[in-house]
């Protein structure tokens, strides 16, 4: 199959629908802002500690109760949003996540803040695999994969001015008035998306038409492992360097200002990359984006080893472009491989393998890092980022057509 170009992505992109604007204006704003509610509790995190005299493992606690309820229930929100369709999960979602927040504001000791975000990391789970079913359903076809990749991208966007606005709200009240005004922005975004986010049903318009693999293609099954393969091995590499970084940095004589300013070159570089990729993507392909991204990062990752630390921040842009670039043709593609009445439960599935892969890579590669030193660490960081291609090799006659998939 003749891959897109930028000419026949222009001709295949008519002037969208008014149904298609407010879907991707519902999901992009729902994606920013749950974005922006997981990373609020980094800035949270020492305000919390003053307050209530946690220790670290009661922090991580916390943390990780957010994270561990978003990606835990993700498949039963996508389940949910077959039965009770997906406006009213995502809206029910959304204000579970800002009660969470206000009822941050007022937790009176470490178990009510506990029970306050576990209901936020709960609602927040619906999401993922909610918003970007609706878009993967208004956006058919050819446009799919941009449209999910601005969606992607969107939620880089709530990661950088949800907790900044926290930090100037910070600046004139304290953080138990700041929150529940956060919160509230959740419950007031739940009602838009009720009352304006499209009904789609089920089971998608048009002809059901079956295309049969060839012999040398992967059934439908195999092919979204694959798929979900290469997503859990690409965000297990962007946790796991994300973690040695740091110390990469201190190694090469970086201060702790120089360290906060890479982390946000490479966070830049990153939300640049998951909407260019999406391009990139439209040009090239899916599987082309994967070699090219992969191969870019491994080769960040090992030039980093002899760069002196002006070379490594100058690095550290484009190898956030790559680092975070494939995800969103990886997203992107699961429309392609299942049925368009699969998809919000396929998505669901595969948020929950990424988002844990992403949770459980930075233990792994931690143990790793004690027993062998910093440099074979990351050594196996960027080897990592090289087991998706084989991988994607293996997927790539499947997403030279669209077919329908068998349930997952």
């Amino acid at each position: 199959m003749r891959r897109l170009h930028w000419r026949d992505f222009a001709a295949l992109a008519p002037k969208m629908s008014s149904e298609q604007r407010r879907t991707a204006s519902i999901a992009a704003s729902a994606h920013a802002l749950h974005d922006g509610y997981t990373d609020l509790i980094y800035v949270m995190l020492p305000l919390w500690q003053a307050e209530f005299g946690l220790a670290y493992a009661a922090l991580g606690a916390l943390r990780g109760v957010f994270v561990g309820a978003m990606a835990s229930l993700q498949i039963p929100a996508g389940l949910l949003s077959e039965r009770y369709g997906a406006a009213f999960v995502l809206a029910l979602g959304t204000a579970l996540a800002g009660l969470g927040y206000c009822l941050a504001g007022a937790s009176a000791g470490f178990a009510m803040l506990l029970g306050a975000l576990f209901i936020g990391g709960a609602g927040s789970s619906a999401q993922h695999p909610v918003a970007s079913a609706l878009v993967a359903r208004a956006f058919a076809g050819p446009r799919s994969l941009p449209a999910l990749g601005s969606y992607n991208f969107s939620g880089d966007l709530g990661k950088m001015t949800i907790p900044a606005a926290l930090s100037l709200m910070l600046l004139v009240m304290t953080w138990r008035q700041a929150l529940p005004i956060l919160g509230a922005v959740g419950i007031v975004l739940a009602g838009a998306i009720l009352l304006f986010a499209p009904r789609y049903s089920n089971v998608a318009a048009g002809p059901n038409v079956r295309t049969e693999i060839g012999g040398d293609g992967p059934p439908p099954r195999r092919a979204f492992a694959l798929l979900l393969s290469i997503g859990i091995f690409d965000s297990a590499t962007r946790m796991g360097f994300l973690l040695f970084l740091p110390f990469v940095l201190t190694a090469k004589g970086a201060s702790l200002q120089t360290i906060g300013l890479a982390m946000t070159l490479v966070f830049a570089g990153g939300a640049a990359g998951k909407l260019a990729c999406t391009f990139i993507g439209a040009r090239i392909g899916a599987i082309g984006t994967v070699f090219l991204t992969e191969t870019l990062t491994a080769a960040g990752i090992l030039a980093l080893f002899p760069l002196p630390l002006a070379g490594a921040l100058a690095l550290l842009p484009p190898l956030g472009v790559a680092l975070n670039g494939t995800s969103s043709v990886l997203y992107g593609s699961v429309p392609d491989l299942v049925a368009p009445h699969w998809r919000t439960r396929a998505l669901s599935i595969f948020y929950t393998g990424t988002i844990g892969s992403g949770a459980i890579a930075p233990v792994v590669f931690g143990r790793a890092g004690d027993a062998l030193g910093l440099w074979p660490a990351l050594l196996g960081v960027a080897a990592m980022a090289l087991v998706t291609l084989p991988l994607a090799a293996l997927l790539r006659p499947a997403l030279a057509r669209r077919y329908d998939s068998l349930p997952l």
